[in-house]
């Protein structure tokens, strides 16, 4: 079994906390959940690059490369999940 395959097979919110807490140092957790973070409120659209790193407290620098994979790139991963929530 693969990572992809482990993470498509985990059932439940608290499985996956303690799987990516297993997984992940906890600097690890924050760069991912900082991530995806600014890539719901890039998705939204109403924010500048500037705004939010002040808002989430990281760098521009973070918030361009999100915003590279999110609307350039061809995987289309953040895009996928946040598309199919009603709320982001």
């Amino acid at each position: 079994m693969n990572l992809n395959e482990a993470i498509k097979n985990i059932k439940s919110n608290k499985d996956a906390e303690n799987f990516l807490k297993d997984l992940c140092t906890p600097s690890e957790l924050k760069a991912l959940e900082e991530r995806w973070n600014v890539a719901k409120l890039l998705y939204l659209g109403k924010y500048s690059y500037r705004d939010i790193a002040s808002k989430l407290n990281t760098s521009t620098t973070t918030v361009t490369r999100v915003a590279r994979f999110l609307f350039n790139e061809e995987n289309k991963g953040y895009l996928k999940i946040l598309k199919s929530y009603k709320n982001v």
